[in-house]
This record gives structure tokens, C-alpha cells and sequence, in this order.
């Protein structure tokens, strides 16, 4: 049920990035249009996109953290036993909740300065829709985190899961061809005829 719901969430997210990008397309494009050709434009359209674009950068943040799609290297971690892959995964999440914790700090701090202050163009309230991101953001990843470490201390995580970077597709299929190629050479006998 759980699952459920979290994969919900996240299908819901992903759907919202999507209309977070079509929204500007249609915006910025539409400006321009209006612009050059008819030597006017949508006078919101610059701050829209503006806020779409910060909201859509934080929306995907999760999403990718959600997927460990986020750069790193796992050139060291990944070489260690299974009590130091499990030791490192916890201490990164501990050190990302920290850093989420600040975060939302400055967020909230952010907000609440910013909330009587009105964006020139739309006359919305900068703190609820320019720095709230940040809290939202904030909440989502500390949920991902803290659901991170329970798993991790629970032990419901296997090894290959500890490893937080996920390759990206292009070193993956290289990878696959590279270990077809080698299974191949290896079945082949000296003389280059299968045995």
C-alpha cells in the first residue's frame, strides 16, 4: 500500500515536470512569436518561466534522488565489503539530511521574508511561489532519506542497493557489450573454433 502511494507520488511529480516544461515552451515561444511578429507579447511570460524553470529544477531533484540518477563516483564504494558499502550508504544519507536540514532552514527563512513581497509582473507573492520550492523540495528528499536509512538499518537493502550511483544508460550498454564480447572470446578455443 505504502509502495503504492510513494509510486503514485512520484508518477504525479513527473507528470507535473512535464507541464512545468510544456508551460514554458508554450510561454517563451509564444513571446516570441508575439514579439516579432506582432510587436507585442505576454507581459507575464518571463516571470512565469522563471518560476517554472526553479520549480521544475527542484521537482526533478527529487525525482532523480528517488532514482539515484545524481552525479557521483562509485569507483571506491563500490570495491568494499558489504559492512562498508553499508557503512557509507548510511553515512551519506546522515550527511544529506544534514544538508537538507539546512536547506529547508534557508528556505523557510527565505519564505517568510519574502512573502509580503510582490514579483513585479504577476503581483503573486514571491515567498509562496519563488522560495517555497525549497521547502517542498526539502520535505520529499528527507522522506527519500530517512526511508533510505531505515531500509539500510532494517537490512531490507541488498548489497548492489547500497551503491547510490546508478550508471548512466550509455556506460551500461558498453558495459553489456563489453562482457558479451569477453563471454564470447572466452567460449572460443585457441585456434578461434568453438569447442
Amino acid at each position: 500500500m505504502i509502495t503504492h502511494v510513494v509510486n503514485s507520488y512520484f508518477r504525479l511529480l513527473r507528470f507535473f515536470i512535464a507541464g512545468c516544461l510544456a508551460l514554458m515552451v508554450v510561454l517563451v515561444f509564444g513571446n516570441v512569436v508575439l514579439r516579432y511578429a506582432f510587436n507585442s507579447g505576454i507581459t507575464v511570460s518571463e516571470e512565469l518561466s522563471r518560476w517554472l524553470f526553479v520549480w521544475l529544477t527542484f521537482v526533478g531533484a527529487i525525482v532523480a534522488l528517488r532514482d539515484h540518477a545524481h552525479l557521483g563516483m562509485d569507483s571506491i564504494v563500490s570495491r568494499l565489503p558489504p559492512w562498508g558499502k553499508k557503512a557509507c550508504f548510511i553515512v551519506s544519507n546522515v550527511l544529506m539530511l544534514y544538508c537538507v536540514y539546512l536547506f529547508f532552514a534557508g528556505s523557510w527563512a527565505q519564505t517568510i521574508i519574502n512573502l509580503d513581497n510582490q514579483a513585479p509582473a504577476t503581483g503573486l507573492s514571491q515567498g509562496w511561489f519563488y522560495y517555497s520550492v525549497g521547502i517542498f523540495f526539502c520535505i520529499s528528499a528527507a522522506g527519500l532519506l530517512l526511508r533510505n536509512l531505515w531500509q539500510a538499518a532494517s537490512g531490507k537493502l541488498a548489497e548492489q542497493d547500497l551503491v547510490q550511483v546508478r550508471e548512466s544508460e550509455d556506460d551500461a550498454e558498453v558495459e553489456r557489450i563489453y562482457a558479451q564480447s569477453g563471454d564470447a572470446a572466452e567460449s572460443r578455443s585457441p585456434n578461434g573454433t568453438k569447442p
